[in-house]
């Protein structure tokens, strides 16, 4: 089979794509609007950037009408947001921050998610993460507009929360005891399983 993607509506292109690049990690995001009101949502297109500086980048895609949503709305009036790695057991409470609710209204609130103050940012964290990363807004780069239309964030990253239970002996995080969920197509999650080492060659 072959796909050429101008043949596709955009809707059908976003199909292929997620159910392919697989596992994409995901990272559920904490932003305040300029109102102070608390806004939560997982995206999975995600993933590091750098380590000098420390940087992530995730992509809040345009909604179907063409929208912006609250997430990158709320970045580039404040600045600042909070990026959460998901556990296994908040699987569920992050599925359900992801339906669209009225702006405004906080689906820390609204899906029972608990928080805590972060330490150099606005935004508010989840307790009970494995790992956390309070950020400062470096850049933000359109890659479309409209439906389904591509932003780029990118977050310089200004505090670590790493829960000390998921460190492993050589006191360096256990990706088993992180226990993390991916997403794949569709409904469809994956959860780490079978681990092997290759030595990088010098």
């Amino acid at each position: 089979m072959q796909i050429d993607p101008e043949t596709l509506k955009a809707r059908d292109m976003y199909q292929w794509m997620v159910s392919t690049v697989i596992p994409r990690p995901i990272a559920w995001v904490s932003t305040v609007d300029v109102n102070g009101i608390g806004n939560l949502a997982p995206f999975s297109f995600f993933n590091g950037v750098c380590a000098q500086p420390p940087t992530l980048m995730f992509c809040p895609a345009n909604d179907r009408f063409g929208r912006q949503k609250d997430t990158l709305v709320n970045i580039e009036a404040t600045g600042e947001f909070v990026l959460h790695l998901v556990p296994f057991h908040l699987a569920e409470k992050m599925n359900a921050t992801a339906a669209s609710l009225p702006r405004g209204v906080s689906e820390f609130e609204h899906c029972g998610v608990e928080s805590v103050p972060a330490t150099k940012v606005r935004p508010r964290r989840i307790p009970g993460v494995p790992v956390a990363f309070e950020c400062r807004l470096d850049r933000v780069v359109r890659i479309s507009e409209g439906p389904i239309g591509g932003n780029v964030v990118f977050g310089r990253i200004v505090q670590f929360h790493i829960d000390d239970a998921v460190l492993g002996p050589d006191g360096r995080p256990d990706p088993l005891k992180l226990d993390l969920v991916a997403r794949a197509g569709g409904d469809q999650y994956m959860r780490l399983g079978e681990l092997f080492s290759l030595v990088r060659p010098a």
